[in-house]
């Protein structure tokens, strides 16, 4: 009798870590998707003054050099 109890117990706790490590799996991926989506915004932000930059540029025609 012990040895099926200890096998129920064993079971149960296993799945209590699995469920313990999946809720942190989910959690850190929820926050990589936050800091992807903010670090698009700023590539974003960053594309459009590098073409606000070339167009003043074009229109006065000057160099780089």
């Amino acid at each position: 009798m012990l040895w099926p109890m200890l096998a129920v117990a064993l079971g149960f706790l296993g799945t209590a870590v699995l469920g313990v490590l999946g809720v942190r799996v989910f959690l850190e991926a929820r926050r990589l998707g936050r800091q992807v989506a903010a670090t698009a915004e700023r590539v974003n932000r960053a594309a459009e003054d590098l073409e606000r930059a070339a167009a003043r540029l074009a229109r006065t025609g000057e160099t780089l050099r």
